[in-house]
């Protein structure tokens, strides 16, 4: 999980503790909850499953033109995700975060890459990026993990927030967005999801083992048929060692037509 502090009282600092386990590295802010995890031994790597999933948006894209395109993050976390598009995949690569304390931390122990003409960081509330004009039709894939320190249910969570997310996207541009929490529903947020998009161009993972539910909303609908999904995934796979072929089993549209 990322998250945002917009929930926190004004004043009180985020608490920010690291751990590790077996060769990978945590991030916690203040609690047991894992905001994000980092391989030592392979930076580059996804190391949770919905981590992973969150990459799901590349079954809708033509793998040669990856790397003309633009991602950005709503949440840092411990920086993945944001590592992975910039580095692995070697697209424009933009991340919000509302905490500098987790910008500075990322940046000194999750090997966050430095700014430059194919990355920025923003210190931003995610909550008015998606609102400013420079930003809307830009958005190739828009990756949305933003959680309270509590890990309690999306900060972000509304229709009109989806709405906002969906006007950032190019024609062909994707959401993906994880859904997680104590007291989080599941059913609502797909709702709203699907209220701002479109049921017909939602698609939705079963939960993970740890209770993370992958969303993936386009902003234009359009499915693939069966043969280019295997073939598509057979090259994720191949070039770049994502667990595509499983998305094939797991992914599906919330609407049949």
């Amino acid at each position: 999980m990322a998250r945002s502090n917009r929930n926190k009282p004004a004043g009180q600092a985020l608490e920010i503790n690291l751990s590790e386990e077996d060769g990978i590295r945590h991030l916690h802010f203040g609690t047991p909850w894992v905001q994000g995890s980092m391989d030592l031994a392979n930076p580059d790597a996804l190391v949770h499953e919905y981590i992973r999933r969150m990459m799901a948006w590349l079954l809708f894209a033509d793998p040669d033109t990856v790397p003309d395109l633009q991602a950005m993050q709503l949440g840092l976390g411990a920086g993945s995700l944001t590592r992975f598009c910039h580095r692995v995949l070697k697209m424009r690569t933009a991340v919000v975060e509302l905490s500098p304390a987790v910008i500075a931390v990322c940046q000194s122990h999750f090997k966050l890459p430095a700014t430059g003409p194919r990355l920025q960081i923003l210190n931003a509330d995610a909550a008015e990026v998606v609102k400013l004009p420079q930003w809307q039709g830009q958005v190739d894939a828009l990756q949305v993990d933003l959680y309270d320190h509590e890990a309690a249910a999306p900060v972000l969570d509304d229709a009109q927030f989806y709405a906002q997310c969906r006007a950032l996207l190019t024609d062909a541009g994707c959401l993906t967005v994880n859904l997680f929490g104590r007291t989080a529903s599941f059913d609502q947020s797909l709702d709203r999801i699907a209220q701002a998009f479109g049921p017909q161009a939602v698609w939705a993972f079963r939960p993970t083992l740890e209770g993370n539910a992958v969303v993936l909303a386009q902003r234009t609908s359009r499915r693939p048929s069966p043969e280019e999904f295997r073939l598509r995934a057979g090259h994720i796979q191949s070039r770049w060692g994502l667990p595509a072929a499983q998305w094939l089993r797991r992914l599906q549209p919330i609407h049949n037509p």
